[in-house]
């Protein structure tokens, strides 16, 4: 059953991209992730009381909310900078840029947390990863100058922030509950998305949202939600070494509904990065 959910976590984390560019088409990508995030943080919160950590919300250190918070920040900020790229930029593109914040997670760790064992498989995962991702971002010669930059410094951005998030949370869930921390994080997530919606003056945007990609917003969330939903019952219950690898495979069912919803077709260079991601994401799955 845990690998069942395994399997669920990488499907929903699939489908959170496609339905997300569903939901972009006209809706302005910092209204479409506010929304968005109070979807995810109802499931969050639903993941606290189904752990029964819910208790432990008095016992938390200032420290470790000081670094949840940030994370929470970073957090938002990845997501901001993952909308806009989504409504920019082709999934197969943007996918494979912001699944890189696991390398630079990896560097980061090496670096601030001293985590050097294996270090020679760990860098050949990382670099693996880093060859995929620039193939399967390769522009093709024929396509306009502007087309090519629009998209990749969000790409980039959610990146570089999603990584700040892994270190960050690392430091704020010591000794705070996994699932407790991941809601604390996302309410800062939610606070952070409406001030940027406020402060950029698109509050108007919501009064004329189209209904029917607010549904897809919607599904966006419900699909993150249920991804960590799945993602924690398998970790709970199975073997995290086979779990994360097979979470982590979410790329390929983005990249397979990209093909089927929006007639992305990977080049042969493309494929080849897919191929490169898939191996040193397995390759760096193996020495946890």
């Amino acid at each position: 059953m845990w690998l069942v959910m395994a399997a669920l976590s990488a499907l929903f984390a699939g489908l959170t991209a496609i339905l997300a560019k569903c939901g972009i088409k006209k809706t302005d990508p910092d209204v479409a992730t506010a929304l968005r995030t109070v979807v995810v943080l109802a499931f969050s919160w639903i993941m606290v009381f189904v752990a029964g950590s819910a208790r432990t919300l008095t016992e938390i250190s200032a420290k470790s909310v000081v670094f949840l918070v940030l994370s929470g920040l970073a957090t938002g900020a990845s997501w901001l900078c993952y909308f806009k790229a989504l409504s920019a930029g082709d999934v197969n593109k943007v996918v494979p840029v912001d699944k890189s914040s696991t390398v630079l997670t990896v560097l980061l760790a090496i670096v601030f947390f001293g985590e050097t064992d294996h270090l020679a498989v760990k860098l050949a995962g990382t670099a693996l990863l880093a060859a995929g991702v620039f193939l399967m971002i390769e522009k093709k010669k024929t396509e306009a100058k502007e087309t090519k930059r629009t998209w990749l410094p969000y790409a980039i951005g959610s990146a570089v922030f999603a990584a700040l998030t892994s270190v960050l949370g690392k430091i704020g869930i010591d000794g705070v509950e996994s699932n407790l921390g991941t809601a604390i994080r996302t309410g800062v997530v939610l606070v952070t998305a409406w001030l940027m919606v406020f402060i950029k003056g698109k509050g108007g945007e919501i009064k004329r949202l189209d209904r029917r990609e607010l549904v897809f917003i919607v599904l966006s969330g419900i699909a993150t939600g249920a991804s960590w939903l799945c993602y924690y019952y398998a970790i709970q219950k199975g073997v995290v070494s086979v779990v994360v690898p097979v979470d982590k495979l979410s790329i390929v069912v983005s990249v397979v509904f990209s093909y089927f919803v929006f007639k992305e077709k990977l080049s042969v260079k493309a494929l080849i990065g897919l191929i490169l991601i898939v191996a040193g994401t397995v390759v760096m799955a193996v020495w946890k």
